[in-house]
């Protein structure tokens, strides 16, 4: 057989180093780094009998286990000093020369496109593969096609529907082209072209939005005809539309973001279309602004323009017809200002458009959230998000209304406003007035001030001539007296001091110091006043002549040359008691030691004479009385202390004594009735009132007649307000019902007394059972006069038996009458009227029947004692009968009446007012005025005829019940007697219920006097009782008891259309006749403003007020007439003047103003222009600043006038304000430019550090008032002339530079910071728009200056607030926080400028082939596997080296799938740069486990179908890698892929790999992670479960790939058999 063929011997194993594993050198053969192949020559290779029995045993080349070289580093350490700094040298000379050996990295070599020009075929093919999105663009990047530009250029894109990136790289590349040739120019401005392109787009997006038009309405008159075509009506047209507009807005959503256009001119047209368009564009524009609000809101000025634009279009939707379709667009609108608002809600402060809109802003902002009541996250955030808004609007609203100068705050009340009110309670005290209630002082001495300027204006008030009324001492007697009871009870329970002590300082030092007190004129009434003081204990006589002995006070005596004040207090203080050592020591005081006789004694002795003539009858001599004024002259013109010694001491007791013994005897009461009338008319012209109301409670106790009880009555009700103030009502009241009982159990019911009582009573001193005792007796005397009767007798018109009156010479006719008529007629309600109307008609007939006067006035007081004796018969009186007659019938009756009969009907009507059948206010009433008013509105002469002989004798009747006292002239009253009662009828014309009536018609008289058509002598004689009323002294109380009577009276009629012109001045004087005396200041028109200036003073100034209301009234009412202008305007200007430079206190400014809030628009606007004025004035006075008084000067004064003038025109505030004359607002604002000049110049000026604070402080706050007289200022029209404009620019840098000082620093002020920059909001928006400018400049005198500049170290909140008036958007994110930086020595950045966004240059680079094509150059991939340094291609449009790149000289090394692996290769490298040195260690130092590891193996077997995961030198540390409990050190490989990459929606998120650089600019753009680019890998989704014990990850998603590899199905199997 043949051999058989033996096989080849298998091939030797040749061990090979892993692929991963590199070369130890690069060129030379020297193995592979930690690889050690095996050799047969090696020693453990050989077999030998000790190897094999023994082991391989080699010996030690270093004696490695017992060897340590750590002695040996250790001792050279410590043995050498600079041991450290050597090995700090070796290894830096090792980074040294490792960086020498790295390559530098090559220059740019980028190239822009360039432009072509291609015919029109090859350009439609350019543009349709520019379409195309399977051309790449590397193809069409070598050049680009020149034609097309602007609109034409974007609709070729359009209808090309070229793809968003590849539209803007193509124009990107254009607009490079277009500015290269602009690049080397000086003063290029990279972002130049984007203002133009921002140009060309945005005309392209209003051209569009042009097609949508309305329809509008046909103006009448034009024969034009009007078609309207519906664009978007047409389905195609719309489609197409529609297209182009949105394919316009993805261009310019890209282009806004990277910066193509230029964001601060593309918002501006968007904030100007926002106010232009119509109401179909609305739509589409308020989308437009909802996408780039976010860009608005960083600047002010677009914020503040775009707010304004939505509210005047949401006002526009509200008065639409359409409103109800365009909710929705409404809903929108609100929603962008809430956006806005709270973003940037500085742009609502303004003061124009929050008078424009702020009712609208308050419903959209203080609208509540429709939320649920469950306290859930959203409905806690949504009530959160209310209050925001509410609180942002109230500070909003403030700050507008407070440049509006509404809602002053008021000034605290000083002491000229307190003293009115004081004074105003102190006028109202009347008759009426319960003391005890009356709240005058504080009830404490917390306040010793206040009650100390309280009590100087009480004791002023009590003496001064300025004010009227004798009740006045007593009141302030008995407010004092009330307030000491309240303290003294008060210091007794809190065992505190008793303040009389304090009460005798006080009244001390006012006598002391007062100036009112001093005046000769003033002295009875202090006299007076003290002395009552003295009798209530208020004030101790004896301790005020021992202080002023104490402290020696000069001049007390009459034998000293020196004149003290307190010399006349001690002669003139009346003491009402006899203490014999107090008298002792006033006389020593006064006269000496050795005065024997006093000047006291004399008087005494004479008023004692005087008295004894006056009152015989109680003297018993047999003088009578011729005269009573000139028989006591001594009495009346004596000091006050010999009246009270001689009327208390000597008269009183008299009187007592011969009244007691007198009033038994009813023959004598006549006597009783004539010493006690005349003895109280002596009193009460000496003003002892206090021995008045003794005298007559005594004599009321011991009346025994019904004559002398009337006279009692009179007496009392005639001085009332005395009684009130002196608080002796109670005691009256007792008296009176003491005197009603006695007459009530004598069966007399008196019904004066009865009505005296219930009147004083007023339901506060009787007890309820007297109360109703007397209110039934009243009952009783009532029914008793007139019994009711179901059938009343009926009172025939005519009563013959009246007339035949009189002829009947029986002294008991008229009684006997009117007995007679009482029976037949008492049960008929109108019998009084008819005996009335009767009675005229007889005293008609008098004349006729009687020819001498005597016997007519004889036979008239017949008539007059017979109606005595019917008002007797009636339970209410005749007066109110009489009072109908004369409104009712008895007009007619009262016309026709001839002098004669007049001369008769006088006497009777005097009569019954003397006996008090009738009252002074009924023939007030009821004749005399009538006839005023009649004769006021006569227009012809025939009416002024007739009105002769009435007018006269209403003249006449009222001269003598108001104005003449005389007796015996033939008229009542015949003697003082009957005048007395006349007098107390007339008292109650003057108080509160009928003086208001007599006020009315003082009006009236003027117009009597005025009216040419009656005679001159009624007219005199009228203009005679209106100067003689006003010069009483009760009418004087009654007027400055109620001036707001006074006021309305002439109001009323000045206001009336119906007067004449001329009559407006007179009234005006009469006004102010009644409200001064001659002998205080001037009446007439020519110097009557400057008398106003005396009048400013507590006393006067409420009367000054009124007629100030009044005459500008009438200036007003002038300047509207053309005949008046002329007159009106110079009495404007010297009251204004006077205004303005009298009113030096800020209270007088307040009054002023107070006075002129009723002024018409023109008075009101000559104010403000001649404050202006003023304030020009003060502002040109020289100033220093930098002295705190002459800082504050400037301010008192100039902001006295500013508050005088917002008072003036608070209420035109809602209304127009009037104008501003032209020249004197640029004087105002060249004034306040120079004023403001100073004040900066103060603050920014170098002083020491001792005076900073207060200058700056001081400086500070003139600024701020300056700031607040800018604000008033420019509210007004007419405000903004040619000048004012000029001067815009410079006053916002003026401001600026404030606010920025205020704003940081030293000189940070949390007020004047925002208040100055409130005025420069109101300086910005306030000022007009340019009809002339051709573009929109919503930036306009805003500052510019860079960001950078603003300070440091100013705060956050202040910064944020300062950043939104620069005039810039937001920054492109591109640049934003990039800048150019240098390095210095020592190697330090330092920044030298921002960097500019360039977006027409920075293009992408696309290179001559696509990334990753398989044709790529050996260049680009790795030469040898991961030992070969990659290749660095500097051809990006940004140059590396503006990032000061260079290379590492590391590897990149690849991410491998076995953690084991990937540790190995990781050794091999000098990753520095690629990783930290605490991830190598973290990575180097951790041991994967065998668990671990075969995890590991069975996650690479699952995933062997995925491709290997893409490099990067920059990994995560590991400690963020792993996702387990356990904390893996190298999970597997598609594990630790995942694990640092993107998820898949983040990683297809970017829509445009080509722009990545520009599309990271947008603020909605992610940031670019280059680690995340997948090469070759696949991404996914991971789910994670905690069950899992071996952490496996499993993927759940995930694309696959086309093709895999074989070892998939493995992986599969070995999968399948694990499990």
């Amino acid at each position: 057989m043949a051999e058989e063929k033996q096989p080849d011997p298998p091939p030797i194993y040749e061990l090979h180093p892993p692929e991963w594993v590199p070369r130890a050198h690069a060129s030379a053969d020297l193995g592979y780094v930690g690889f050690f192949a095996p050799r047969p020559d090696d020693a453990e290779e050989v077999l030998t009998e000790t190897n094999v029995k023994n082991g391989l045993i080699l010996d030690h080349a270093v004696p490695a286990e017992s060897y340590s070289a750590q002695d040996t580093i250790k001792g050279n350490l410590l043995d050498k000093e600079n041991a450290l700094s050597e090995l700090e040298d070796l290894l830096n000379q090792v980074f040294v020369r490792k960086a020498e050996s790295i390559p530098q990295i090559p220059s740019t070599s980028f190239r822009m496109p360039s432009r072509v020009t291609l015919n029109d075929t090859k350009r439609e093919a350019w543009f349709a593969d520019l379409a195309n999105p399977d051309v790449p663009l590397y193809k069409l990047g070598k050049n680009v096609p020149h034609g097309a530009k602007g609109h034409d250029l974007l609709d070729l894109l359009h209808t090309k529907n070229v793809a968003i990136p590849r539209a803007v790289w193509f124009l990107r590349v254009f607009g490079g082209n277009e500015t290269a040739g602009l690049r080397n120019k000086p003063g290029y401005n990279p972002t130049q072209y984007s203002v133009e392109w921002a140009n060309v787009v945005t005309s392209y997006l209003k051209k569009q939005l042009t097609d949508i038009a309305l329809p509008t309405a046909h103006r009448l008159g034009l024969n034009i005809k009007q078609t309207f075509k519906n664009f978007l009506a047409d389905t195609e047209a719309r489609e197409r539309w529609i297209s182009r507009f949105t394919y316009s807005l993805k261009l310019l959503h890209t282009f806004y973001a990277e910066g193509l256009v230029d964001n601060r001119t593309f918002l501006a047209w968007l904030v100007q279309q926002m106010g232009t368009c119509n109401l179909a564009q609305l739509g589409f524009v308020a989308h437009l602004a909802d996408e780039y609000l976010d860009g608005m809101l960083i600047s002010r000025a677009l914020t503040h323009h775009f707010v304004e634009a939505c509210l005047a279009r949401i006002v526009e939707i509200h008065s639409t017809s359409a409103k109800d379709h365009l909710a929705n667009l409404e809903d929108m609108l609100k929603d962008l200002l809430s956006r806005c608002f709270l973003a940037q809600s500085d742009a609502f402060v303004s003061p124009r458009a929050w008078m424009t809109y702020g009712e609208l802003l308050e419903d959209i902002f203080s609208q509540s959230p429709a939320t649920d009541l469950s306290d859930s996250v959203g409905d806690r955030n949504a009530r959160a998000l209310h209050r925001t808004f509410l609180d942002r609007l109230a500070d909003v609203q403030h700050r507008n209304e407070a440049m509006l100068f509404r809602h002053l705050p008021p000034r605290v009340v000083g002491s000229l406003t307190s003293a009115l009110a004081d004074i105003r309670l102190l006028n109202s005290l009347s008759g009426t007035t319960d003391m005890d209630i009356v709240v005058f002082f504080d009830d404490t001495l917390g306040s010793q001030s206040s009650f100390a300027r309280k009590l100087d204006i009480l004791l002023t008030w009590s003496v001064t001539s300025m004010q009227y009324g004798d009740h006045r001492p007593y009141a302030a007697g008995g407010l004092l007296r009330t307030w000491r009871h309240k303290v003294g009870e008060r210091a007794i329970r809190h065992e505190a001091a008793s303040p009389d002590e304090y009460i005798q300082d006080q009244l001390f030092d006012w006598l002391d110091s007062s100036q009112d007190a001093a005046e000769p004129e003033n002295l009875p009434a202090v006299s007076l006043m003290f002395g009552q003081l003295v009798k209530d204990g208020l004030f101790s006589y004896q301790a005020y002549i021992q202080r002023l002995i104490a402290r020696g006070e000069d001049g007390l005596s009459f034998a000293q040359a020196e004149h003290s004040r307190h010399r006349d207090f001690l002669r003139w203080i009346p003491l009402h008691s006899s203490d014999a050592s107090l008298t002792r020591q006033r006389k020593v005081a006064l006269y000496g030691v050795r005065a024997r006789e006093t000047p006291e004694d004399v008087n005494e002795r004479e008023i004692r004479k005087e008295i004894r003539a006056l009152l015989p009858e109680v003297f018993e001599e047999e003088q009578l009385t011729t005269t009573f004024w000139s028989s006591c002259s001594t009495l009346l013109n004596a000091p006050r202390y010999e009246q009270v010694r001689t009327v208390n001491g000597w008269l009183l007791p008299i009187l007592r004594k011969h009244i007691k013994q007198r009033a038994q005897d009813a023959a004598e009461s006549s006597h009783i009735l004539r010493v006690y009338t005349l003895t109280v008319i002596l009193m009460a012209h000496g003003k002892c009132y206090s021995s008045i109301l003794e005298l007559t409670l005594f004599t009321l106790e011991h009346t025994e007649t019904t004559k002398l009880l009337t006279v009692i009555i009179e007496t009392l009700c005639q001085h009332m307000e005395v009684w009130a103030c002196m608080n002796r009502m109670r005691d009256v009241t007792a008296a009176l019902y003491g005197a009603h009982q006695f007459w009530r159990a004598q069966g007399v019911h008196s019904r004066a007394l009865m009505h005296m009582l219930l009147q004083v009573d007023q339901e506060r001193f009787l007890e309820t059972e007297q109360r109703q005792q007397v209110l039934a007796d009243v009952s009783i005397y009532t029914h008793a006069l007139q019994p009711t009767s179901q059938r009343p007798e009926t009172v025939p018109v005519v009563l013959p038996e009246i007339l035949l009156l009189a002829t009947d010479l029986n002294p008991e006719a008229a009684s006997n009458l009117a007995k007679n008529l009482w029976y037949k007629f008492m049960t008929a309600s109108d019998w009084a009227w008819k005996v009335w109307d009767n009675t005229i008609a007889s005293l008609r007939q008098i004349p006729a029947m009687v020819a001498d006067i005597e016997g007519r006035r004889a036979c008239a007081l017949r008539y007059a004692h017979f109606l005595r004796h019917i008002d007797q018969h009636l339970p209410r009186g005749f007066d109110k009968h009489v009072l109908e007659w004369f409104l009712g019938a008895g007009k007619n009756e009262v016309a026709a009446l001839c002098s004669e009969t007049w001369d008769v009907v006088m006497v009777v009507l005097l009569h019954l007012c003397v006996c008090g059948a009738l009252t002074t206010t009924t023939i007030l009433h009821g004749l005399i005025y009538p006839v005023w008013q009649a004769a006021a509105t006569a227009t012809s002469s025939d009416q002024a005829k007739n009105l002769e002989v009435l007018l006269a004798a209403a003249n006449s009747l009222f001269e003598r019940l108001l104005l003449r006292h005389e007796c015996a002239t033939g008229l009542p009253p015949q003697d003082v007697f009957e005048a007395h009662g006349l007098q107390t009828r007339w008292r109650d014309v003057f108080r509160e219920a009928h003086f208001t009536s007599l006020v009315d018609n003082i009006p009236t008289l003027v117009l009597v006097e005025h009216n040419a058509v009656l005679v001159d002598n009624l007219r005199q004689g009228c203009m005679s009782l209106r100067q003689a009323i006003c010069q009483f002294s009760v009418f004087r109380l009654g007027v400055y008891r109620d001036l707001d009577a006074v006021q309305y009276a002439f109001e009323k009629l000045l206001e009336y259309r119906g007067i004449p012109e001329t009559m407006y001045e007179p009234l005006i004087t009469a006004l102010r006749l009644m409200l001064r005396d001659p002998s205080q200041g001037a009446v007439s028109e020519e110097d009557g403003f400057v008398a106003v200036s005396s009048l400013l003073t507590p006393w006067k100034l409420a009367a000054t007020a009124i007629e100030i209301r009044l005459t500008l009234k009438q200036l007003g009412e002038g300047l509207t007439r053309d005949s008046t202008r002329n007159a009106a305007q110079l009495s404007l200007n010297r009251l204004t003047t006077f205004v303005f430079q009298q009113c030096k206190t800020p209270e007088e400014a307040d009054f002023v103003a107070e006075m002129m809030t009723e002024v018409s628009q023109e008075v009101a606007g000559k104010f403000v222009n001649a404050g202006l004025q003023r304030v020009v004035d003060l502002c040109n006075a020289p100033c220093n600043f930098s002295d705190g008084r002459s800082a504050e000067e400037f301010v008192a004064n100039t902001g006295e006038v500013l508050r005088l003038l917002s008072k003036i025109v608070e209420r035109f505030r809602n209304a127009a304000l009037p104008p501003l004359m032209p020249h004197i607002q640029d004087k105002f604002v060249y004034a306040f430019c120079t004023r403001l000049n100073q004040v900066k110049d103060v603050l920014t000026e170098e002083k020491p550090i001792a005076l900073a604070e207060d200058r700056t402080h001081h400086a500070s706050h003139c600024a701020i008032f300056l700031a607040r007289l800018l604000q008033f200022d420019l509210g007004f029209p007419g405000a903004w002339t040619a000048q004012v404009k000029s001067l815009t620019e410079s006053l916002c840098k003026i401001f600026i530079e404030l606010i920025m000082l205020h704003g940081h620093g030293s000189g940070l002020d949390v007020v004047a910071f925002p208040l100055l920059l409130d005025t420069l909001y109101c300086l910005l928006d306030e000022m007009p728009v340019d009809p002339k400018a051709t573009t929109f400049d919503p930036f306009r005198n805003y500052p510019e200056f860079e960001l950078s500049q603003l300070p440091v170290g100013m705060p956050p909140e202040h910064r944020s607030r300062m950043r939104a008036l620069l005039p810039y958007v937001a920054l492109n994110q591109t640049v934003a926080d990039l800048a150019y930086a240098t390095r210095d020595a020592s190697g330090a950045l330092h920044p030298v400028q921002p960097v500019q966004n360039r977006p027409w240059e920075w293009t992408e680079h696309l290179g001559d082939i696509s990334p990753g094509d398989p044709a790529a150059p050996a260049a680009d991939k790795d030469k040898d596997g991961p030992n070969e340094h990659a290749t660095v291609r500097n051809s990006a449009s940004l140059a590396l080296e503006l990032f000061a790149a260079r290379m590492t000289g590391e590897t990149l090394v690849p991410a491998y799938d076995d953690a084991r692996v990937d540790a190995a290769v990781r050794t091999f490298q000098e990753g520095t740069a690629g990783e930290s040195v605490f991830i190598r260690d973290w990575r180097e130092t951790r041991v994967a486990l065998p668990d671990e590891l075969a995890g590991a193996g069975r996650g690479r077997m699952e995933h062997e179908d995925d491709p290997p995961a893409a490099t990067s030198s920059q990994r995560a540390s590991p400690a963020l890698s792993v996702r387990s409990g356990r904390g893996s050190a190298h999970p597997s490989g598609p594990s630790s892929t995942a694990s640092i990459k993107q998820s898949p929606a983040q990683g297809h998120a970017v829509q445009h790999q080509l722009s990545r650089l520009s599309v990271s600019t947008s603020a909605t753009s992610e940031i670019i992670d280059v680690d995340s680019f997948d090469v070759g890998g696949v991404s996914g989704k991971r789910k994670a479960t905690s069950a899992d014990i071996d952490d496996e990850i499993e993927i759940i998603e995930g694309p696959s790939k086309a093709t895999k590899k074989p070892r998939a199905k493995a992986s599969s199997k070995t999968k399948t058999k694990k499990r």
